[in-house]
């Protein structure tokens, strides 16, 4: 009882004795220009509108944010809808630096930007320290390192792309592959202390179906989920991402093993985007604003070992533009992460799941992680599905013989037990070890 008392004591204590007030002077599309109060104003500050009221109730309350000045006048975007909004509404500040308060309680829910539930499951607590939303990555040197592999429950990753804990991974992927589908496995069936899930401009349908149907109570148990729709405006989204990572760094401190999953980072580059042609920046590459590059880092290298026990392991989805892996945001994300994981549509198309690439599919930290024997035997694996790649065409035309070349009739011979072993259900588990193991016998002798 007394834990509930003190945290509702410290809630009160946040409660400030006095309010700083402004007043709309403009609004031009998305950004609502403030004065009054600009001198208490920072980037990032967040703020909240009140509407005009209609009829004889009271306006709406819109909350909102600081992203920019302009001959000295301050920028606001909102979070939800300007409807309502009008020259003369008044602006009162709200903090001056964007928190959330983590608690270990708020496993098993779903929350939206702001560390509030949208899960129909009651309030959640608050915990006593503050950890901001923007807060910065560890320093460099002070970092423990990558070492110890994590059990991710499917064997392509778990054998051809082995993760380490503490390492950041990329799952490049065009729409409609199964990127969704895969991360829910590897939520369901991790092995972390507690998954940090963050879902970034998703479909409304697709979040129902992905903590309803393939996480499941079991997967949901243990993560916290942290939500914003596509219909949501870009500064929730962003700040979504940034939710997720400070729900993360919190387990992190905890000493815990924590897997962060945001599906996607190219919907929070997109509505980076949205914000910095707001602010009037340039356009640069395909439209990102250069904003766009400089916060991915900021983003993405808050995830990995920490100073003390606990590591964030990280699973960040790239939705590849046209199925083109060199677009600004791939080919940016790719160079800032410790690996890569690429999803094939023509593999999805002939009906394999996951369609994991392992050929351009590639883990830095796995070589230091595996056993000696284990990377030799993916490295022979490797070898037999690269070279069958390298004669597909001609065998699937007829055009090869056997015979004429020892290399090539070895990969035709173990090309299906390869390839069905690369194949698995969504509802199926497999642990690193029996991955080995079943590779190992696939390669051991004749198929």
């Amino acid at each position: 009882m007394s834990g509930y008392i003190d945290k509702i004591t410290s809630e009160i204590n946040r409660i400030k004795d006095f309010q700083i007030c402004g007043e709309v002077t403009s609004i031009k599309g998305l950004l609502i220009e403030c004065a009054g109060i600009n001198q208490a104003l920072s980037i990032g500050a967040k703020c909240r509108i009140v509407a005009r009221a209609e009829g004889d109730g009271q306006g709406r309350v819109v909350a909102a944010e600081v992203i920019g000045f302009k001959d000295k006048v301050a920028m606001l975007m909102p979070f939800g809808e300007v409807e309502g909004i009008g020259v003369g509404c008044k602006i009162f500040l709200e903090d001056t630096e964007s928190a959330i308060n983590p608690d270990p309680s708020w496993k098993g829910r779903v929350i939206n930007a702001f560390a509030e539930p949208i899960d129909d499951k009651g309030p959640i607590f608050k915990g006593r320290e503050a950890y901001r939303m923007r807060h910065a990555p560890p320093p460099a040197h002070k970092r423990r390192p990558v070492k110890g592999k994590i059990d991710l429950g499917v064997r392509s990753i778990n054998t051809f792309v082995t993760c380490c804990r503490g390492q950041r991974l990329g799952i490049f992927s065009g729409s409609g592959v199964g990127k969704s589908v895969m991360l829910s496995m590897m939520a369901r069936y991790s092995e972390a202390d507690v998954k940090v899930i963050g879902l970034i401009g998703e479909r409304g349908r697709e979040v129902h179906e992905f903590i309803h149907e393939y996480l499941g109570e079991e997967g949901l148990a243990n993560s916290v989920i942290i939500v914003a729709t596509s219909d949501e405006s870009p500064l929730m989204r962003k700040q979504a991402a940034y939710a997720t990572l400070a729900v993360a760094e919190f387990f992190r401190d905890q000493g815990q093993d924590v897997l962060c999953m945001i599906d996607s980072i190219t919907r929070f580059a997109m509505a980076q985007r949205e914000i910095g042609l707001s602010a009037g920046e340039p356009p640069a590459s395909k439209g990102y604003t250069p904003t766009v590059f400089s916060e991915l880092p900021k983003l993405l290298e808050r995830a990995g070992p920490g100073v003390g026990e606990g590591t964030i392991t990280g699973l960040f989805s790239v939705l590849v533009e046209g199925d083109d892996h060199n677009e600004p945001i791939a080919d940016a994300v790719r160079g800032i992460l410790d690996g890569h994981i690429v999803l094939d549509r023509s593999i999805a198309e002939r009906g394999r799941f996951p369609a994991v690439n392992v050929l351009r599919s590639i883990s830095r930290t796995m070589p230091k992680c595996n056993q000696p024997e284990e990377n030799k035997l993916v490295e022979r694996a490797r070898s037999l599905l690269s070279t069958y790649d390298n004669m597909a065409e001609m065998i699937r035309l007829g055009a090869y013989k056997r015979g004429s070349s020892k290399e090539v009739d070895e990969a035709i011979l173990y090309y299906p037990p390869l390839e069905d072993f690369l194949r698995q259900n969504i509802d199926e588990r497999t642990d690193l070890p029996t991955g080995y193991q079943m590779l190992e016998k696939i390669l051991a002798g004749k198929p």
